[in-house]
């Protein structure tokens, strides 16, 4: 085996260009150091001065900033207004509400007032002999009469109609049997 040779004077340039390249290194981490240190103590130490905005451009700003105000305030009324107008609404739809809870009341009671009403007359209708109530049938409106005969029991029903005249019974039957004929089924 062959040792492997050095050339002679590479060992020299070699070291030489690591003392070059150090030297240099060393020089520009001075020279950072330096301009770091300048630039914190200078804007630490003094303000930057703007110069003044120009008349006209100042004079916009302050117009626009004026008119801004202004519609903040408009937006800050209205905002206002419906409030209380909300408020407002909320206590009439209150009122409203309780109105109507009370015609409720007062509508249940009428209607079960005349429903007792029907009822007595009814039961009036019912307790009268057949021919005198079928006499009285006779003269009634067909619609009236085929009301009350609705509501009364079939066998009086039945006994009130065979003591009035056919065409007339005939017409109350008619009534009494289409009056739910519209009513949906299913």
């Amino acid at each position: 085996m062959r040792a492997l040779r050095r050339k002679p004077g590479r060992g020299t340039l070699v070291i030489l260009a690591l003392i070059l390249a150090s030297s240099g290194a060393l020089r520009i981490g001075a020279g950072i150091g330096v301009a770091v240190a300048d630039a914190s103590s200078k804007s630490a130490s003094a303000p930057l001065n703007c110069p003044l905005p120009p008349a006209a451009v100042a004079a916009a700003l302050t117009g626009r900033e004026s008119q801004v105000k202004g519609e903040e305030k408009a937006v800050a009324d209205r905002l206002a207004a419906l409030a209380l107008a909300d408020l407002a609404i909320t206590k009439r739809m209150t009122q409203l509400k309780s109105a109507e809870d009370d015609l409720k009341k007062t509508l249940t009671i009428a209607d079960g007032a005349s429903e007792k009403d029907l009822a007595n007359l009814t039961a009036v209708y019912e307790a009268m002999r057949p021919a005198d109530a079928a006499v009285l049938f006779q003269t009634m409106a067909p619609e009236f009469a085929a009301g009350f005969l609705g509501r009364m029991r079939p066998e009086v029903a039945a006994a009130v109609l065979a003591g009035m005249k056919p065409d007339k019974a005939y017409s109350i039957s008619v009534l009494i049997a289409g009056r739910n004929a519209l009513v949906p089924k299913g």
